[in-house]
């Protein structure tokens, strides 16, 4: 980011290359939890972009535990401090652990994907999985949300971005519900996929 903005400073570059602003609204998955914030998949995503596309700057807004009610109720403060070209939605695998409503976190999605839009952001939805202990209908009710939001809201999504990661204990934290260090790259890698459209 700095190079781009002292090459603008200096009149090597016009103004229109600033740098643009990629959001990731998320929870401990993407906050990182357990590990080093360096290591984490938002970080080596931000590593891919300079090396490719220095005109992108990653802002991680996410905080562990959160909900995707707790992401609608921070969104209009980081709306306007971040004034996101894109925003990535990781939320709502707190909904699922707690046994909250799907409808209700559809809702919470729905509204932070609109009032994104509503500042001209482009909207990417990365899909979340329960542990099957849950119920098979609860499971199915949960993981829907993101599909169906994908398809009404005509956004992109990512399916269950641990996909590849979860029922591997080599790259699973003790606790079994977040992904260690070794995770981070193949994360990085998947979602990489569904966000180069969006550049």
């Amino acid at each position: 980011m700095y190079s781009v903005v002292l090459a603008v400073i200096l009149g090597l570059l016009p103004s229109s290359v600033m740098a643009k602003s990629i959001v990731v609204l998320g929870d401990s998955i993407s906050a990182g939890y357990g590990i080093e914030v360096q290591l984490g998949w938002v970080a080596l995503l931000q590593n891919k972009l300079t090396d490719l596309h220095g005109s992108y700057v990653i802002s991680n807004e996410s905080i562990s535990g959160d909900t995707s009610a707790g992401g609608l109720a921070r969104l209009e403060q980081i709306l306007t401090r971040h004034k996101p070209d894109i925003l990535l939605v990781e939320l709502g695998a707190n909904d699922g652990l707690r046994g909250l409503s799907p409808p209700e976190m559809k809702n919470n999605l729905t509204e932070i994907v609109r009032r994104s839009q509503k500042i001209g952001a482009k909207v990417m939805l990365l899909g979340m999985k329960i542990p099957p202990n849950y119920g098979k209908r609860y499971v199915e009710m949960f993981y829907e949300v993101f599909p169906q939001l994908s398809t009404e809201l005509k956004i992109p999504y990512v399916p269950f971005i641990l996909e590849e990661v979860a029922l591997n204990p080599e790259m699973m934290q003790a606790d079994g519900l977040h992904p260690n260090e070794l995770a981070q790259p193949v994360i990085a890698e998947k979602i990489w996929g569904y966000l180069q459209p969006l550049l």
